[in-house]
């Protein structure tokens, strides 16, 4: 059977990642799965070593790697507030160092190599719906400034090496994503909002609730990829993929808790800092150019988030 292409996938093993994997292995791609394990992890790949075009390497790529690839998915970074925030410093390293070396990396071997950036590029937008065009709106010495600015040098550095070096980049600017393999204790709504209401345990909504998210699934966010790396040398991003359907925290609570049939009373706590209060993704550039555009709705979704967590808490147990 013949292989595709020979790709490299850092945060292989995180939620992301793995999805990723998965498909690019049923593609019939040599898949090389980088991940150090820090928030991702080797369950969500399992179903996937032993198989013929798949690896799994344990590395941190804050230190440089060598290995003979035509495409590079560069997905290394944790991305909830709970995770970047316990070590920020290596959370700013893991995004700088990181893009130097798989940039490097892809200088030298002559790869096509992604960027998975973030909507938090857009900090707490003035501007909304937010287009690519929009330069943000960050505090870059807040609590969360080492994710955020992170995100914003590698970008830099993404487009220093096309300019500087003619590298063939991509780059995606995720806004919110749930599915299965989301990481339990990662802080994030959906999955915090899940886990709360299947164990009949108070939500927990910051402020009013009023601040608004938008929610992608995985399946759309990775077809988004792969359509994003299969675009021409001349489209390099950034390119916002996300779901423009907009909903407040509270909503979203209270969908999980009609649809779960939970116990869960809904508990205010204060607002964090540098919380945004609004996020949409302008998806027009998607559009256009990758023909993207998320098919999955939000109550679907969450039908096959809801019953991986109801599984997991049971092994759990």
């Amino acid at each position: 059977m013949h292989l595709q292409k020979r790709v490299l996938v850092t945060g292989g093993s995180g939620f992301l990642g793995s999805h990723l994997c998965e498909r690019l292995v049923a593609a019939n791609h040599d898949v090389i799965c980088v991940d150090n394990c820090f928030t991702g992890s080797k369950q969500n790949i399992l179903h996937l070593i032993g198989k013929s075009n798949f690896e799994f390497l344990r590395h941190d790529v804050t230190f440089p790697l060598y290995a003979e690839v035509d495409e590079i998915y560069n997905l290394a970074c944790p991305a909830s507030p709970i995770h970047y925030q316990f070590d920020p410093v290596q959370t700013t390293k893991t995004s700088v160092h990181g893009a130097i070396n798989m940039l490097g990396l892809a200088k030298r071997v002559k790869a096509k190599i992604m960027q998975a950036s973030t909507s938090e590029v857009y900090g707490d937008p003035a501007v909304h719906p937010q287009p690519e065009s929009y330069w943000g709106n960050v505090n870059p010495i807040g609590s969360r400034s080492c994710y955020d600015e992170g995100k914003r040098c590698a970008e830099t550095l993404f487009f220093d090496y096309r300019r500087q070096h003619k590298l063939r980049i991509k780059v995606a600017r995720i806004f919110n994503t749930y599915g299965p393999r989301m990481h339990p204790n990662d802080g994030r709504v959906v999955s915090n909002f899940i886990v709360q209401a299947l164990k009949n345990e108070p939500i927990t909504v910051y402020g009013e609730g009023l601040q608004t998210r938008s929610f992608c699934y995985v399946d759309d966010l990775v077809e988004g990829f792969i359509r994003l790396m299969g675009t021409k040398d001349e489209f390099t991003g950034p390119v916002n993929l996300g779901n423009p359907g907009e909903f407040t925290i509270l909503e979203l609570a209270e969908l999980v808790i009609e649809m779960i049939g939970s116990k869960s009373k809904i508990d205010h706590l204060p607002l964090p800092s540098d919380d945004p209060r609004q996020r949409k993704p302008d998806i027009a550039l998607a559009k256009k150019e990758l023909g993207w555009e998320p098919a999955i709705k939000l109550r679907e979704g969450l039908v096959k988030t809801i019953a991986y967590f109801d599984e997991f808490l049971k092994r759990s147990n």
